[in-house]
């Protein structure tokens, strides 16, 4: 107690040194004032600051000042604004300042909301006689928390969302039906205002108060959706991401029971559900779920639907979408505006939303030609997998599909009787050279089956049965051959037949990586693959496809540059040398952890949506020989799937022989599109065959495009060894382990 005193005047000293030399900040209401002068939002000034905006929005409430370097920026931000927005002078005495007051726009809400966060009572407007605003008069505009100097206009809100936007994000697009983005995130603050959070940072009035009126308002008012990605296609309707505060102002659960979630929908009885009814909107099959979409039947060429994303509903999975689900408002949607920008507005799951990116690349339909009258009719549009759905072959529908009830009740069918093309999951025992080496290396590559699915010829229409066929590598299908006879100790490469050590080599046959013991099934790929190592195939029979074309290009070119644009982001380009790209890679999440959550959701977008092609019956009380839901959609197609997967291991296999052609060494294990190699030192220039810094030509190079290698992990040979050990088990998969070492006992069935 009796340093106190000394305390309190060090103290004061210290405040009266800030006045002298100018580093006190004005008041925050002063500070609010300012930044609202300028039309500046409070993601615009975090950004120029390199702050949060929950920061700036302490700064402003005067619960926080900024420190260091920012307390100067700040300070300086604010002196420049004082000088174009000088205060206004204070009113005569007596005379009551509401008086003074401009009247608000029409557009103006019923209550403005003051510095402190709190609702101050609306200004009294004239009566007026005019006709009440349309119904799509424009929303208005406010920086969160919202001020009563808000830009209204739609050259203002314009301006201030590409002020706000942070890098990489577009703050609307030209389309003015959709001129404030794709998607909003519903927020309710803690007087119960509602917030809709867009893309770029602006942020808009909700006066909606049952889910009802938020859909009309959605659609009249709130200017969200995307234009459509293909001429015939339809434009992309609107995403609302509520909140657990906005679940609660709307009448929802912030969780769902262990009954609903199961169900994962809400009971038709419930409260909101009969709102909507009552207000004559639809749900579709799947119900009022994490991905709920609300609409109306279509009248011409009009929509009016609506989709929901319910986060704490676990729209966004955590293995996809990582924390997304738990960021603040205008951080979601950050994540969720440059995935929709890049990629497509979500219609559910990455998976979902994968597939539903092929349809609207290549819409099924289109106008035809107007005949002699002026009339159009919809036909099918070129290049599409069309309307309705068609049959797979035998060979390709899987256990318990409608074209196989006529089976064995048990009966398991091999090789020959069914189409099994799946990624690599193969390994071996290290030789003892390997094991006198120090570093067991794995690298990746990058979007691998998007890669595969670059220029791939698949089928578009009905397969075809025929009998003894010749073999056609530009033709789609599945063939039943036998490809034992092919040997991996002689192949050829390039024009040059090579001598390899087969044994240490997997199969391009099998996923296990074992050698074929017979006929089979293959994908088009696969066997065009024996041919091109110079050995002779003969079909037996085949199921191919004469209506063909490349129906994922456009897929694979919309995902690879959403990938390569936002790597780009975080400071991972396209033309970096091979030690300067392993640089840049290293610590790349942490750079911008939000967009590093748009690469997952990326990446997750190619597989789901690959995976999708073939999805199998969900419960709903299915037994096998009976149709499940996906088998009556168009793009169930497990032919493509197994054609991309094929060529996928195929170009990861042809690049593993080029490498030991060329230098002796051989992968030690491969899982999917990692690779992992013994070598002498622990980075992946220590085995790849750079020379003058020039990778090996149809070999494995470092790099972020879709088909390079990017470095996996890095664990020592004595790890391999203790953990193969430690599991007897001589051939564990060791790619699955290598990027952090951690192998657990559940992971080996223990």
């Amino acid at each position: 107690m009796r340093d106190q005193p000394r305390e309190l005047l060090t103290a004061v000293d210290a405040l009266l040194a800030a006045v002298d030399d100018g580093s006190v900040l004005p008041a925050p209401n002063e500070r609010v004032r300012l930044r609202e002068a300028a039309g500046l939002t409070q993601a615009a000034v975090a950004q120029a600051l390199g702050a949060r905006v929950p920061s700036v929005q302490a700064w402003e409430a005067g619960r926080a000042e900024p420190t260091a370097e920012r307390l100067e920026a700040y300070r300086r931000l604010l002196e420049g604004l004082a000088r174009r927005y000088p205060a206004p002078a204070a009113p005569p005495a007596g005379k009551d300042p509401a008086r003074t007051q401009p009247v608000p726009s029409e557009s103006a809400p019923e209550a403005a909301v003051t510095a402190t966060g709190h609702t101050a009572p609306p200004v009294p407007a004239p009566a007026r006689t005019s006709a009440p605003a349309p119904a799509a008069a424009a929303p208005v505009v406010v920086s969160r928390p919202a001020r009563t100097a808000r830009p209204t206009s739609s050259t203002s809100r314009r301006a201030v969302a590409q002020r706000a936007a942070p890098a990489g994000i577009p703050a609307g697009g030209g389309d003015p039906r959709f001129e404030n983005g794709p998607l909003a995130v519903i927020d309710v603050d803690a007087d119960g205002h509602a917030y809709a959070y867009c893309v770029g940072g602006l942020v808009l009035d909700v006066p909606a108060k049952s889910l009802p009126s938020l859909v009309d308002w959605t659609l009249t008012q709130a200017r969200l959706g995307a234009p459509r990605l293909s001429g015939p296609g339809k434009d992309a309707d609107p995403l609302l991401v509520l909140t657990g505060a906005a679940l609660e102002r709307y009448g929802l659960p912030v969780a769902l029971t262990e009954e609903e979630r199961l169900a994962g929908r809400l009971p038709e009885g419930h409260k909101v559900v009969k709102q909507l009814a009552r207000a004559q909107w639809k749900l579709t099959k799947r119900g009022f779920g994490p991905w709920a979409r609300i609409y109306r039947p279509a009248t011409g060429s009009e929509r009016a639907c609506v989709q929901l994303c319910i986060p704490s509903w676990n729209a966004l999975d955590t293995r996809h979408w990582g924390e997304a689900g738990q960021l603040p408002p205008a951080e979601l949607a950050r994540v969720l505006g440059v995935y929709a920008s890049r990629v497509m507005t979500p219609r559910g799951s990455t998976a979902v939303t994968g597939l539903e990116l092929m349809t609207a690349l290549h819409p099924p339909t289109r106008a035809s030609a107007a005949d002699a009258d002026g009339r159009r009719t919809s036909e099918r549009n070129p290049g599409s997998l069309g309307k309705d759905p068609v049959d797979c072959a035998p060979c390709e529908a899987p256990d318990g599909h409608p074209l196989l009830k006529d089976l064995p009740r048990f009966h398991v069918r091999g090789p020959g009787e069914k189409l099994f093309e799946e990624a690599y999951d193969w390994a071996r025992p290290m030789t003892d050279a390997e094991c006198t080496l120090r570093h067991l290396v794995g690298i990746d590559v990058n979007m691998a089956f998007a890669a595969g699915a670059n220029g791939l010829p698949v089928g578009l229409g009905e397969p075809t049965h025929v009998k003894a066929p010749l073999f056609d590598p530009k033709l789609p299908g599945s063939w039943l051959v036998d490809l034992s006879h092919v040997d991996l100790s002689t192949v050829k490469v390039g024009k040059e037949r090579v001598d390899l050590d087969g044994s240490l080599l997997p199969s391009p046959f099998t996923p296990k990586g074992g050698r074929p013991e017979g006929p089979a099934w293959y994908a088009t790929p696969t066997v065009a693959y024996a041919q091109e190592l110079g050995y002779e195939v003969r079909p037996l029979e085949a199921w191919v496809r004469y209506d063909n074309g490349r129906y994922l290009d456009g897929w694979y070119q919309r995902l690879r540059d959403a990938y390569l644009a936002t790597m780009a982001d975080l400071g991972v380009d396209t033309d970096l040398a091979p030690q300067d790209f392993l640089a840049a890679m290293d610590g790349h999440r942490e750079r911008d952890p939000e967009l590093a959550i748009v690469v997952s959701a990326v990446k997750a977008t190619v597989k789901g949506g690959l995976g999708k092609l073939r999805e199998r019956p969900r419960g709903e009380g299915w037994r096998p020989g009976e149709p499940w839901r996906a088998l009556s959609r168009p793009t169930w197609r497990p032919d493509i799937r197994a054609a991309v997967i094929a060529r996928t291991r195929i170009n990861l296999h042809r690049k593993i022989v080029k490498h030991a052609a060329f230098t002796g060494q051989y992968p030690v294990a491969v899982l999917s599109d990692c690779v992992v190699y013994a070598a002498d030192g622990p980075s992946p220039l220590d085995f790849l065959p750079y020379r003058e810094g020039k990778p090996l030509p149809g070999g494995f190079k470092l790099g972020i495009n879709p088909g390079l290698v990017k470095w996996e992990g890095t664990q020592s040979v004595l790890w391999g060894e203790e953990v193969r050990e430690r599991f007897n088990a001589p051939e564990l998969n060791l790619a699955r382990y290598i990027k952090d070492g951690t192998v657990t006992d559940a992971d080996n069935g223990e």
